[in-house]
Order: structure tokens, then sequence, then C-alpha cells
């Protein structure tokens, strides 16, 4: 059977990929301890387990729900962003739940982009943006995003290109990889450069509250069409397998992107999203808790990194310490297999998020301590 065009066009995701390798290298009894990935090792509220446990007894739980979700998880939605961002959101139109803010990037993808149409992806930044631009046909133009520069989009430069059929910007504050914050002027300066060339600017926030005292969201400078936030319950809450997600923005906005997820799934599990209300409304205690395991982490991870030879900023947010490599190596890759065959342990090469990743590493604070230690150890 001919498969479709746009396959020609992407590539298996790199993890997947790369997994199978670090997979058979554990098969053959290397002790691998795997600095790569971003899936919180942490659990959720158990508060939050407790209420998805009892949901499974409701006589609706294994029912079809409504593609916009249940109300009271909207309503929480609205209570966390007004709590947490000072931004007041109507929970019937300004806000859509998600199966994953990744799906998000799909639905708001196929709402707003026909064939040939343009897209502005940072580099480096979410392979994803990539791949689903390829998927449904658009075309991707790379903004830089620079050290030199804070790793924040330079408005100036990117003037200088061919805007013409740009539909979207993507952005992605606190960044991944590189760790980077966003102001809220920089949010505004931001938005009315997307005004002026009339461009959907979307910021994917999912890492607003990890390592960071100061959450901001893109709807705190402005909230107008021109503005969509996705966000997620997978990092800030220990939740990635669950697949909890949301889009938030103008009426207009989430009723277009609605038009397509209603026609790609048959809304979210009961429990799910019962155990989610209960997560939208921990206490800042929560956070605070979550932190000062990722601190302890992190001081350790740059323990790993100086023994490394690289350079970092450690002031960084998120969940990831981002760092250059030593110059006498000539690729990430070389970089991250050298320490993978030599010492059993992997990290990700910065190259795939991008070409302006080439030269970086990203280290995941995904990881217990023991096992973090274990890894110094090594080195």
């Amino acid at each position: 059977m001919k498969t479709a065009k746009r396959l020609k066009h992407i590539d298996e995701y790199y993890f997947s990929r790369k997994l199978k390798e670090v997979g058979e290298l554990i098969s053959k009894g290397k002790p691998i301890i795997n600095l790569g990935i971003g899936s919180p090792d942490l659990m959720p509220p158990k508060s939050s387990i407790d209420n998805l446990i009892k949901a499974l007894q409701s006589p609706i739980a294994n029912k079809y729900q409504g593609y916009k979700g249940i109300e009271p998880f909207r309503k929480a939605i609205k209570d966390f962003y007004l709590k947490n961002y000072n931004v007041n959101l109507n929970h019937d139109e300004e806000i859509l739940p998600l199966i994953g803010s990744k799906e998000g990037i799909m639905h708001i993808s196929l709402a707003f982009l026909d064939e040939g149409d343009k897209v502005l992806i940072p580099n480096p930044g979410y392979p994803t943006y990539l791949s689903i631009c390829k998927i449904v046909g658009a075309e991707p133009i790379f903004y830089d995003l620079a050290e030199s520069n804070s790793w924040l989009p330079d408005i100036k430069k990117i003037k200088k290109i061919n805007l013409s059929k740009v539909k979207i910007m993507w952005i992605n504050y606190p960044n991944m990889p590189t760790g980077a914050n966003c102001s809220i002027d920089d949010f505004k300066d931001l938005i009315a450069f997307c005004k002026s060339k009339n461009i959907l600017l979307v910021n994917d926030n999912p890492y607003s509250f990890v390592l960071n005292e100061n959450p901001v969201s893109l709807l705190m400078a402005e909230k107008s069409d021109n503005c969509i936030e996705l966000n997620s319950l997978s990092k800030s809450h220990n939740m990635a397998g669950w697949r909890l997600g949301m889009v938030v923005g103008s009426k207009k906005n989430i009723d277009n992107i609605l038009k397509i997820k209603s026609n790609m799934d048959s809304g979210m599990f009961y429990p799910l999203q019962i155990g989610a209300i209960d997560a939208l409304n921990q206490n800042q205690a929560w956070y605070k808790n979550l932190n000062q395991t990722y601190l302890k982490r992190k001081k350790i991870v740059i323990e790993i990194a100086s023994k490394l030879r690289l350079t970092f900023n450690s002031d960084g947010t998120g969940l990831f310490l981002w760092c250059k490599i030593p110059d006498k190596f000539k690729s990430s890759e070389e970089f991250i297999d050298k320490l993978l065959y030599d010492k059993n342990i992997f990290i990700t090469p910065g190259s795939i998020f991008g070409s302006n990743g080439e030269g970086y590493v990203r280290i995941s604070l995904c990881c217990d301590e023991k096992k973090l230690l274990e890894a110094l150890k090594r080195l």
C-alpha cells in the first residue's frame, strides 16, 4: 500500500528511535541512567489519585463525556488561571480542555493553517511544532533564538523575513530546551508585532511552575483574537501520563479549535477530569515542595555538568539544564554517544531541537537523587 506523501517529510520522533537503542543496551546488562527524558518521576497529589479512584465508581464514569469537558473541570481551570496568573477567563467560552497539550498543537494547526501557509517556529524549539507543520502541509520558517539574546525572539530580525503568508507564530516560555523566561513586556512586544502582521501568537506554557517563583501567562499581557495559550498538568502536577491539557483564548478561537477537536475524539475520561480538578486546586505548598525536590536534584546535575566541562546558566527554569559542550567535540550527538557508551549515562543532544541547538546538550531533572549521585560518581 502506498503511503501518504506527508510521511516523506517527517521522521520517527528522535526519542522513539534513540530509546530503542538505549533499551537494547539495558537488555544487554548495561546500567544505563537516563537523564534525557522530561517525564516527571514524582507522584501526583495523593488527593488527586484518591478522587480519580472514587470517580471510577460513578454511574457516568464509563460514558462518553462532552467535547468541552465537564463544567467543574473548566471552572477549575478558570480558578487556576485567576489564582496563579491573575487572568480572568470565561469558563464556558474561553477554555477548552485537551487530551494533553500536544494534541492542542495539532488542533490549532488544523484549525488555522491551509496547505502552503507559513509558520514561525523557534530554533531551537520543541520538535513537534515542525513535525505538525509538515503534517498539515504548511511551510516552516525558523526564527533564531540565541544565547546572546537570552534565547528570546529578535523581533527586528524577524521583521526582515517575508511574512506575507505567515499565519501562526509558536513561542514556548518558560522555554524548552533552554530554560529561558519571557517577561510581560516581552510578551507585549510580541503581541504588538503579531497584530501588525495579522499572525496568531501561540504560547506553549507547561513549565511555568517548575523552579520558577513568578509564573507568567501570555494572556497576562493581553487577551485578544491574536493570542492563544496552551497549558498542561504534565510537568506542574506530575501527570504526564494522564494526558491533561488545556487551550485558553478568545471565544472565536476556542470555537474554531473545537470544530477540529470534536471530530477527532469523544471526550476525556470522566475520572481523569475529577482528578484534574483536585490537582488544579492544590495550594502553593504543593509547588513549593515540588520545587524543593527539583532544586536538590539540580544542584547534583550542576555538579555533573561541571564534571563534564559543560558551560551553562544555572538560573534557568523548567525540568532541564541546558549546557554548551566543549569545542573539541564535532557535534552534540558525538558528545552524548560518548557519554552513553563510556559511562552508561544518556542525555539529550541539543541538535534535535534545531540547528541553533547544535553544540548544546539537555540534562533532565526527572531522576531521583540516588541515580543522579551514581551518575556523578561514574564521572
